[in-house]
């Protein structure tokens, strides 16, 4: 798949802020006043900015509003809606907290669970693609979780949760890896499948459909060298779990804490770039690119 910047920022950012935002919601940390002001800040910033940059990435954004009434159907649709509960049910909870110092538990909860159920529907919109098969497995899901609930811990300032929630993120990135990098082999689809004409013997392109480039080939077709993939995966696997989880180990003070959130960020920044770019489209069958 082409990795669309927009997308990239909107599944980084918004993992994160939502991951925050439930660890706001369970009480981690315990803050009120201006403390709490900023937290909330932060995770707003994140969630609803990612969720922003996503419109970019649509063909129409006039009519975004549309995918609301697909619900039954669409995870799209059924994430728009719990990204817009947890958001409204986290504004009355995170106001109660910053100007009135009290805590309204259930929302809180209410909250927490639909940012949480908001990552997930999230990893389905992808996670339900049987066209690329490195995305139709249950690790994807896991992995979107994982990301999410560990950069929230390290934003919420919980050290040892943190540390914990990331060294199980980083099994989970390793495991996915492995897995996807088979999942194209073991699916069982092939040029002979795709056309309908394996029974007839091995099938081979002749020629390239057409000579010009199409939205198939842009939008679909993305081929990264496999050296060049290793080497952002263990710059992606180092900054996002590993550095972070030395840093906090070594100084998990403010500054250390700072540090290891940014090295978080720009290792999951790669990582989804990795996401992206490594998706393999059966449509690329057709033009010679799997």
């Amino acid at each position: 798949m082409h990795p669309a910047p927009s997308v990239i920022v909107f599944t980084t950012l918004s993992g994160l802020g939502f991951g925050l935002l439930m660890f706001l919601g369970l009480g981690f940390p315990a803050v009120t006043g201006w403390v709490a002001f900023v937290f909330f800040a932060i995770a707003y910033a994140l969630a609803v900015g990612g969720l922003m940059a996503s419109t970019f990435h649509l063909g129409h954004p006039e009519r975004a509003m549309k995918a609301f009434t697909q619900w039954r159907s669409s995870w799209l649709s059924r994430e728009g809606w719990c990204a817009v509960i947890a958001l409204l049910v986290m504004a009355p909870y995170g106001a109660g907290l910053v100007f009135l110092g009290e805590t309204y538990t259930a929302l809180g909860l209410i909250g927490a669970l639909f940012s949480l159920l908001t990552v997930f529907t999230t990893s389905m919109i992808y996670t339900q693609l049987k066209t690329i098969p490195r995305w139709n497995m249950k690790l994807t899901p896991a992995m979107f979780l994982s990301f999410s609930i560990a950069g929230g811990a390290l934003l919420a300032g919980q050290v040892n949760a943190a540390m914990i929630l990331l060294a199980i993120a980083a099994l989970v990135q390793l495991a996915y890896w492995k897995q996807g990098d088979e999942a194209f082999a073991n699916s069982g689809t092939d040029m002979g499948t795709a056309t309908g004409l394996g029974s007839r013997g091995t099938v081979r392109a002749f020629e390239p459909p057409h000579t010009g480039t199409n939205y198939l080939l842009r939008e679909f077709v993305h081929v990264v060298g496999r050296k060049h993939a290793a080497k952002l995966r263990v710059i992606s696997f180092v900054l996002a779990f590993v550095l972070p989880i030395l840093i906090l180990l070594i100084s998990p003070h403010h500054f250390g804490a700072l540090i290891a959130v940014l090295s978080h960020l720009a290792g999951i920044a790669t990582s989804r770039w990795l996401f992206f770019a490594q998706a393999e489209h059966v449509v690329g069958l057709y033009y010679g690119k799997r």
